[in-house]
């Protein structure tokens, strides 16, 4: 899911160097210091809200360029919610995965 929903942005290693990077207004985040910029612990609800879109940031992502993906897990496939829960989930244990240590 990350290759296919993220990569091409934040890049496969999650550096923020993928090969749509170059074309956007504002540097995609470096995913790898996602803790390290947060005191240390992974911010797993704000990656969580920042995939989803929620309402409370505004900012998805941190630019209005980038894609907010709950609405779009909600239409594949999902009739509850629950699997649109899930990816969401998935790709946020994928970036927790990618820190750097």
């Amino acid at each position: 899911m990350y290759a296919a929903y993220c990569a091409s942005c934040h890049g496969l290693s999650g550096l923020g160097n993928g090969p749509a990077a170059p074309a956007l207004k504002a540097a995609p985040t470096n995913l790898t210091e996602l803790a390290k910029s947060n005191g240390g612990k992974f911010p797993e609800v704000k990656v969580q809200q920042q995939i989803k879109g929620d309402a409370a940031m505004p900012l998805a992502h941190g630019s209005k360029e980038m894609p907010i993906w709950g609405p779009v897990f909600s239409m594949i496939g999902a009739r509850n919610g629950a699997q649109a829960q899930l990816r969401v989930h998935n790709l946020t244990e994928y970036i927790q995965s990618l820190q750097k240590k």
